[in-house]
């Protein structure tokens, strides 16, 4: 189900989703699709990326199978678009890893995976456009990050020590990219009901979501379309987005 309507607010932008072909990200290559707007869309799975790539629609579509954890992918993958579309208008920096559990019984291989992903190639993602969008004086760059990088969560804490991270990064370059015509925000989901959390039956979906335990991927994405779609003048920093029933 989306939550979407044609509206053509974003026609004639390009933009580079990461971590297209699930959850998140793919609601939002169909929310961006359906403004308007030309995709690169970059995730691990060729298989996935096409699948996303027919049901969105959209007329020009680039995939691009990468592991962004690499910083030559991160260059590659930048590069392409540019090669195609000329320019990148919206990066959003969606592409992460969760790592859940204790510390003392964490895999270190795993947790420098999450770290190579969630922070290294949201560092690179952002380095590699933000030179264009300045030289133009206008582009958005959108990173999703998490609640839990507002709060530490002991369940979590590499992963939420990874979207810290992030939290301070877009503060940081937010700043130095304003005076561009640049704008830098992140949203901040609670519990998404989407592959990342286990969650692929569209009914147990349904039933969090009546539960108001939940969020659908496309309310995040619906909550990205806003910040991106806002007057010039109005940057959404901080965009946190939770489950009414979430208690934290």
């Amino acid at each position: 189900m989306s939550a979407f309507n044609p509206g053509g607010r974003l026609q004639g932008k390009v933009a580079l989703v990461t971590g297209a072909s699930s959850g998140i990200g793919r609601a939002l290559a169909r929310a961006l699709a359906a403004e308007g707007a030309s995709l690169a869309l970059a995730a691990r799975s060729a298989e996935r990326l096409a699948a996303v790539a027919d049901a969105v629609g959209a007329e020009d579509t680039l995939v691009l199978p990468s592991d962004l954890g690499e910083g030559a992918e991160v260059e590659r993958v930048v590069g392409e678009t540019l090669a195609r579309f000329g320019r990148i208008d919206i990066l959003l920096a969606n592409a992460g890893l969760y790592l859940p559990g204790d510390v003392a019984e964490a895999d270190p291989d795993a947790m420098d995976s999450v770290v190579a992903i969630n922070v290294n190639g949201v560092f690179r993602s952002v380095r590699a456009v933000l030179p264009g969008m300045m030289a133009r004086g206008s582009g958005d760059i959108v990173v999703t990050s998490s609640v839990s990088g507002h709060q530490a969560i002991p369940w979590e804490p590499v992963y939420s020590a990874t979207k810290h991270a992030v939290q301070a990064f877009v503060h940081g370059v937010r700043r130095q990219a304003a005076p561009h015509g640049v704008r830098v925000g992140a949203v901040a989901p609670g519990v998404v009901l989407n592959e990342l959390w286990g969650f692929t039956d569209p009914a147990a979906i349904e039933a969090k979501v009546a539960a108001r335990e939940g969020l659908r991927s496309e309310d995040v994405a619906d909550a990205v379309i806003f910040m991106l779609t806002r007057p010039a003048n109005v940057t959404i920093r901080d965009l946190v987005i939770l489950p009414q029933n979430q208690d934290i």
